[in-house]
């Protein structure tokens, strides 16, 4: 997947650099053409001439050291590579991304090029949990960039734990595993429901849940993001998609997403309903606030629209996926609404797990086909979740097929 693809490999200071050398072989062997760009601090562990050796190509370290003087080199490199990688990424370099500073060779490249961007993170297991690089870190998802986790062990410094640069052939894998992805459900309609739903008891009250949408949005934007045709209906929710090409209908209550979700529905390839919505709302609105009293006071509920079976009697060749948020037996409770819901594959979760369930950026779900093939995805971030999901769908989709 990776021959004559055009790397760009950034390399920042750290002891990690020792293993990008190995890297830089490997993709050169494959057949990549790769080019490295190297900060100041990263010649301090590894000279540049290794690299040159290792990729017969020139290693540029200097904003100023125009090699050709018809280009300006880091335009040029910028414009030329396919596949950007920074490996080790330290958390300056990520701050300096995550900010748009461009003070040398690297940053500067990195702000103007339009490549697919991997960072593969090496540092101390505190720096790495720090508040502000994880702050950049999600900043640098949001806009696109795709992360390559360090790995678990001793450290350089001493410590053991998260903070290892992940080994040259697990950031190969990684790449070939995404190059394969590309495109890959272009032609296909795919619906996803996100968010949470209101349901309103007064003009200033309502009932809710703590569902962020992220899930939902992380699952449609990876879906655009290899190609599809992503219509997302999202209920009251604070985020924005990112992926320019998808069509967002925002809705309010069940009934809204019951309307949205089934007027969108015909046509679609797959549908993912994510959405955590209301099962009950209150039995009449009130048209004026409701004033305090003494005592109790009683609000008599009504079932909504059962979205999920509705669209589990329609389906027709739609592959349609449900999600179980639970707290108890997620695996027994997912398999029996797959079943009573007529779904093609339903993703559970234990919702109280740490690492798992609403809000947070990170989730931890099972997924269960029509054979009831459990598919464990352990916790990753939301978007990590969202293209194994997909990968587990597409599989499902093919198989079906054959």
């Amino acid at each position: 997947m990776l021959h004559q693809k055009k790397i760009l490999l950034g390399v920042s200071g750290g002891i990690a650099v020792y293993k990008v050398s190995a890297l830089a072989s490997k993709l050169t062997q494959l057949g990549a053409e790769v080019k490295v760009i190297m900060t100041e601090s990263a010649t301090e562990f590894v000279t540049p001439l290794t690299f040159q050796a290792l990729t017969r190509n020139p290693v540029y370290t200097d904003t100023f050291d125009e090699k050709n003087p018809k280009k300006i080199a880091h335009i040029d490199l910028a414009d030329w590579a396919d596949i950007a990688i920074i490996a080790p990424a330290t958390a300056n370099i990520i701050a300096k991304m995550a900010h748009g500073q461009a003070d040398d060779m690297l940053s500067t490249t990195m702000l103007a090029t339009q490549a697919e961007v991997y960072i593969a993170p090496a540092m101390n297991v505190h720096m790495y949990d720090h508040p502000a690089v994880i702050q950049n870190m999600k900043q640098l998802e949001k806009w696109g960039y795709h992360f390559i986790e360090p790995g678990d062990g001793y450290l350089a410094c001493g410590y053991v734990g998260k903070g290892r640069l992940e080994e040259p052939q697990e950031i190969i894998s990684v790449l070939e595993r995404h190059q394969q992805r590309t495109l890959d459900m272009q032609g296909k309609k795919v619906l996803v429901s996100a968010g949470p739903t209101k349901e309103m008891i007064d003009p200033v009250r309502f009932f809710t849940n703590r569902s962020s949408g992220k899930m939902g949005f992380a699952l449609a934007e990876a879906a655009a993001e290899r190609g599809a045709d992503v219509t997302l209906v999202a209920g009251p929710v604070s985020i924005e998609a990112q992926h320019p090409s998808i069509k967002r209908i925002d809705v309010v209550s069940a009934k809204e997403m019951y309307d949205a979700m089934n007027e969108q529905f015909a046509d679609k390839d797959i549908v993912i309903k994510s959405a955590a919505v209301a099962d009950y709302r209150p039995k009449e609105v009130q048209t004026s606030k409701m004033k305090k009293k003494e005592g109790d006071d009683v609000i008599t509920l009504e079932r909504t629209e059962d979205i999920l079976k509705k669209l589990g009697e329609r389906k027709e060749n739609q592959f349609l996926v449900g999600f179980a948020a639970e707290t108890d037996t997620p695996i027994e409770y997912g398999l029996g609404k797959r079943k009573k819901k007529n779904l093609d594959a339903i993703v559970v979760n234990d919702v109280s797990r740490e690492g798992a369930g609403f809000e947070g950026d990170t989730n931890i779900v099972s997924y269960i086909n029509k054979a009831e093939s459990v598919i464990e995805l352990k916790q990753a971030t939301k978007k990590q979740i969202a293209v194994q999901l997909l990968d587990c769908i597409l599989q499902d989709m093919k198989d079906d097929s054959i």
